[in-house]
């Protein structure tokens, strides 16, 4: 089961995982799941699928989920739990009941199951519920603010990265690692060179541990 299972594809840390897992020859085919449709590169396969109503995935050995929204893109608390919480959960059974052993996750700096603030808590939920899955391999990656250019995805730009990455640019080497943002690019091989060099167990990957792949 060389081949591989792509959730996101078509958000920022998605994109550089497809691009990275393509160049990988060990990946296999990559089998990219996604809520609208995308070109597929040389090297994978589209899947237009509901994640709220998953079919049974192709057969894989690995799996990277990249979903994720914000509560004002969302429209509401519930869309983004159905989003950040429930579709991450669905596509990691899915995979699970495909042959998947090797699952990694984007998550996010600061999540937290007791957070009192409601992001951070959902994220945290969705760590625990993965936990308790029992991949033989599950990797979470906490990145910071990310940085990347969703004008070309077709994504509106967040008004509070723009805000937040004026603020944090001229200032770069005093914000501590952890703090810092951080490239998209950088996050999703973070991800793979974790999956291929921490075999078995949980591994969490905070984001100034990420920032070493930048």
């Amino acid at each position: 089961m060389k081949d591989t299972l792509l959730a996101g594809a078509t958000g920022l840390i998605g994109r550089e995982l497809m691009r990275q897992l393509l160049a990988e020859p060990a990946a296999g085919t990559l089998h990219l799941l996604v809520r609208r449709p995308l070109e597929a590169p040389a090297g994978s396969r589209c899947h237009i699928v509901d994640f709220a109503a998953l079919p049974a995935l192709p057969r894989a050995g690995a799996a990277y989920c990249a979903l994720g929204t914000t509560i004002a893109l969302a429209g509401s608390q519930a869309a983004f739990r159905a989003v950040d919480h429930d579709a991450v959960l669905a596509f990691a059974r899915a995979a699970q009941a495909a042959g998947v052993k090797r699952f990694a996750v984007v998550s996010a700096l600061g999540a937290d199951p007791t957070s009192g603030t409601f992001y951070n808590r959902v994220k945290g939920e969705m760590e625990a519920a993965l936990r308790a899955l029992g991949f033989e391999t599950l990797v979470i990656v906490r990145p910071s603010l990310l940085v990347g250019d969703r004008a070309a995805l077709g994504q509106p730009v967040r008004l509070a990265e723009r805000l937040a990455l004026a603020v944090s640019t001229p200032l770069g080497p005093l914000i501590p690692k952890a703090l810092r943002p951080i490239k998209a690019a950088t996050v999703a091989r973070g991800m793979l060179e974790t999956m291929k060099s921490r075999p078995g167990g949980l591994h969490i990957v905070e984001s100034g541990e990420l920032q070493q792949w930048g």
